[in-house]
């Protein structure tokens, strides 16, 4: 366990101990941003006015205008994105005040940055789907089965990670009470 004592150094924020913003932190929320603008603008011209967003067995029984859908569909990307960049960002902020070797935020930050993808993955998808089924008529597979296995996928990729940087961490620790 790692005592802080309160002093001079740890009060005030030291550049050393800075970790600087990466675009990597929120690589992929950006990304998932960028491919749902080009998605809706790429589809826009190809749907009807009116867009079937909510379906009773195969039928279509709820309609939006196709500029409110596509609004519902990028404000929320949106807002991932803007939530990535500012959990990182105080995250960041909130380094400065940690001792440099007593943290694993360096490995942490990425993951947690582009953790937000996951939904933004699973929106996309939805997004993709309404718009097939608009321009072109079809669906081509359920949603909740790749929501399903998006975060499945994204469970065992978190768990991987985390219990690879507990143990990196608990073994440098161990290093540093030896000494």
């Amino acid at each position: 366990m790692v005592t802080i004592i309160p002093s001079e150094s740890l009060t005030k924020t030291d550049p050393e101990n800075k970790i600087r913003l990466r675009w990597t932190y929120i690589v992929l929320p950006a990304a998932f941003l960028v491919l749902s603008l080009v998605l809706a603008a790429f589809f826009y011209h190809l749907l009807p006015a009116q867009i079937a967003y909510h379906f009773h067995g195969d039928t279509p029984d709820r309609w939006l205008s196709r500029s409110a859908f596509i609004g519902w569909m990028i404000v929320p990307q949106f807002l991932f994105t803007l939530l990535a960049f500012a959990t990182v960002r105080i995250i960041l902020l909130g380094a400065r005040y940690w001792p440099p070797d007593s943290t694993p935020l360096h490995r942490l930050v990425p993951v947690m940055g582009n953790m937000l993808a996951l939904p933004q993955i699973i929106l996309f998808i939805a997004m993709l789907q309404f718009f097939l089924y608009n321009a072109y008529h079809t669906r081509p597979f359920p949603l909740w089965i790749i929501a399903l296995i998006v975060l499945l996928l994204g469970g065992i990729v978190l768990a991987v990670f985390f219990i690879r940087t507990i143990r990196q961490f608990r073994s440098r620790q161990g290093k540093i009470h030896r000494e």
